[in-house]
């Protein structure tokens, strides 16, 4: 029993300090966050592993503590549509919050990744309490929501080469890094993942990636992009 209770502190010191590392909850008295230690689940997910489906209850959210997780819409045939890349600090699954409903999206590892569930309950019961945090949770939502309108309306309005061109501006600018040639994307991304968040194809990046490269606007080392060129990519958008 004393090992037991010794595994748990532990347990929820670990948990603890997970929590007081997320951006959304940096003002939670150390209390508070003590307090929704000894609520929450940490896992380790293994990368392609799913972590939830369409119609999985709706009775949590969750923070990433260290990896990546891909949020998307998937069709009954196997096609898919990326909503977005959630990375470490971040919140997904916030949805529920709201009403509880059950999940309308997949959630999956895309790299290996370590996770924080706390109930919704507990972190309803929470926003109700902090009213700073409730304005910074409404922010995230008011945010992922004007990003999903704009995503909208460049899979609606634009050709693949505009909206590739976008996408590969939003990923140099938030994954970007100076070399000598240009900005290089720091984050791995396939051909097929790049067509699932702009409503495309494998084929069609392909064929697009090669014409950009031709055109001098940007260089592909197997899955590194480097953006040589942003003024042309920009003006493409």
């Amino acid at each position: 029993m004393a090992k037991a209770a010794q595994q748990e502190a532990k347990d929820e010191k670990r948990a603890a300090w997970y929590l007081r590392k997320i951006p959304l909850l940096e003002g939670v008295p150390p209390a508070k966050l003590a307090e929704l230690a000894s609520v929450v689940e940490l896992r380790e997910i293994a990368r392609r592993q799913v972590i939830y489906l369409p119609g999985d209850p709706g009775d949590r959210v969750y923070f990433i503590n260290g990896g990546r997780v891909k949020c998307s819409k998937v069709t009954r045939d196997g096609k898919e549509l990326t909503l977005a890349y959630r990375g470490a600090g971040q919140i997904f699954g916030e949805l529920c919050i709201i009403d509880g409903a059950p999940r309308g999206e997949m959630a999956e590892a895309m790299k290996n990744a370590i996770i924080t569930e706390l109930p919704r309950e507990a972190f309803h019961e929470l926003l109700l309490s902090d009213a700073q945090l409730a304005f910074n949770f409404a922010c995230v939502i008011g945010e992922r929501r004007r990003q999903l309108e704009t995503k909208l309306e460049h899979l609606v309005f634009r050709d693949v080469q505009a909206k590739l061109a976008a996408l590969l501006m939003e990923l140099g600018e938030e994954y970007g890094v100076e070399c000598e040639d240009g900005i290089q994307i720091g984050l791995k991304i396939t051909h097929q993942e790049m067509a699932n968040l702009i409503g495309s194809t494998r084929e069609t990046i392909s064929l697009t990636l090669a014409q950009f490269k031709k055109r001098g606007l940007l260089d592909l080392n197997g899955r590194t992009v480097v953006l040589k060129d942003q003024d042309g990519l920009g003006a493409m958008t």
